[in-house]
């Protein structure tokens, strides 16, 4: 059994038999590392280990998508002729960044299919770069719709579904909220969306991951064809996609495919493990201009925001390094679906099928179980090891949540991190990990344990 992760196959440690002690050491040093010093090979779980073994074929599919991917944003930084230069950084106003900020923002854009792009540590989050997004494209009397069912948790308040009034939310500025609910598969309800949009809807929001429902995650596939659906009601609705843990997932983009803005977090995908902070906007040129003046204000835009040099460099290095870290984290929410369906749990997405984000969902069932289980996770994290995570109320959240994330970037989730809402169905949402194997010690310990 091999596997096929660089230019060369390499035997795997647990699928082959035993040799001598000074040819394991040798060989077997990339996939099973002692746990101390002269200590023998790490044993995964045997089912764990079989679980791996059958899953080479998708492994495979995994790695020649990382390729592609890989292949792109080469050739991206190439064309922007990137240099050292550019990691210089900037004081004060930002004015003195050699030109590092309009590189940063040309590679990206030309990645994800954009005419343009604003990438930048000052985005605090996720949310705050979907947030800048959505109050860029509406005004008040505009509806805004959501078509894949209701948004994350922490979009709520920026709607204004939840939470106090006259905070600044869409709702206090007059913009409406509407949903399309899922259909009874889990994805969209196409029939329901191809009637869906009247004339103030100024907006229809798209969600391509999961977040802590139980449903389908989107394939771009399924974001082109409803962008068609949208546009040919009203071709002056703009479709907005938080692309949030999809990048690099597959090989096109929703901004390639007809969406007009996409954003999402730098410590997640597109930060390869080792971006500090930051967010992004990337779309139509004139609507990035326009999100870019929520981040800063207007007549300011995109040429001003000073960035230091350390985390100039790391948004550089960690978007060149993203379809690998992404493709490691496919391979662990693939054996972690393998494992925990074979052991009688329900997870979304089900074994083997293909992905479009890197979130692998497992319904444990009750409160108990989802502790555990996050603590076994921060129990073999290399930061963090000997806290016990609590759940407890968290800002942006509806219901207490337990996070499980022994992470070197705060709250990273590309590295190896779980979480999940402390309500009905007691769902776990695992993510991230700089490779598969990590996710293999983590399910070793599971077992043990639920």
């Amino acid at each position: 059994m091999t596997t096929t992760g660089g230019c060369c196959s390499t035997p795997l440690a647990w699928a082959r038999p035993r040799a001598s002690a000074a040819l394991r050491v040798g060989r077997c040093r990339a996939y099973a590392p002692a746990v101390a010093a002269g200590a023998s090979d790490v044993a995964f779980h045997p089912d764990v280990s079989r679980a791996a073994e059958s899953l080479q074929a998708e492994f495979r599919a995994v790695d020649r998508a990382l390729a592609l991917n890989s292949s792109r944003v080469a050739a991206a930084f190439r064309r922007a002729r990137v240099a050292p230069h550019h990691f210089g950084g900037s004081t004060g106003y930002g004015h003195d960044d050699g030109g590092g900020r309009e590189a940063l923002d040309a590679v990206f854009a030309e990645i994800v299919g954009a005419e343009a792009a604003i990438v930048r540590p000052q985005f605090f989050s996720g949310t705050h770069a979907i947030a800048c997004a959505l109050f860029a494209l509406l005004r008040p009397g505009h509806e805004l719709l959501a078509v894949a069912g209701p948004p994350y948790d922490t979009l709520e308040e920026v709607i204004g579904i939840r939470g106090s009034a006259n905070v600044g939310s869409l709702k206090d500025f007059g913009v409406a909220y509407r949903e399309v609910l899922l259909a009874a598969d889990g994805g969209l309800d196409w029939e329901a969306l191809a009637c869906a949009i009247r004339p103030e809807t100024g907006c229809a929001f798209i969600q391509r991951s999961c977040g802590y429902s139980w449903r389908k995650s989107l394939s771009v596939a399924d974001i082109h064809r409803a962008i068609s659906l949208i546009k040919l009601q009203n071709p002056n609705c703009m479709v907005m996609v938080d692309n949030c843990y999809g990048e690099f997932v597959e090989t096109s983009e929703p901004a390639m495919v007809g969406a007009d803005l996409i954003a999402g977090s730098l410590i997640k995908n597109p930060g390869g493990t080792i971006a500090p902070c930051g967010g992004y906007v990337a779309g139509k040129r004139n609507l990035v201009e326009a999100a870019a003046a929520r981040l800063s204000a207007p007549g300011l835009g995109v040429e001003f925001g000073s960035i230091p040099g350390h985390v100039m460099r790391s948004l550089f290095q960690g978007l060149f390094l993203a379809p690998q870290m992404v493709g490691e984290a496919i391979k662990g929410g693939l054996l972690i679906a393998e494992v925990m369906s074979a052991k009688g749990y329900r997870v979304q997405p089900l074994p083997r099928v293909p992905r479009h984000d890197i979130v692998q969902a497992v319904e444990l069932g009750n409160r108990e179980r989802l502790i555990a289980f996050c603590e076994v996770v921060q129990q073999t994290c290399p930061v963090g090891s000997f806290v016990k995570p609590t759940a407890g109320e968290t800002p942006g959240y509806a219901s207490e949540v337990i996070f499980a994330d022994g992470t070197f970037i705060d709250g990273s989730t590309s590295e190896l991190s779980c979480d999940g809402p402390l309500r009905d169905p007691y769902a776990v949402f695992c993510q991230g990990g700089t490779h598969w194997t990590q996710w293999a010690l983590v399910l070793t310990e599971v077992l043990k344990v639920i």
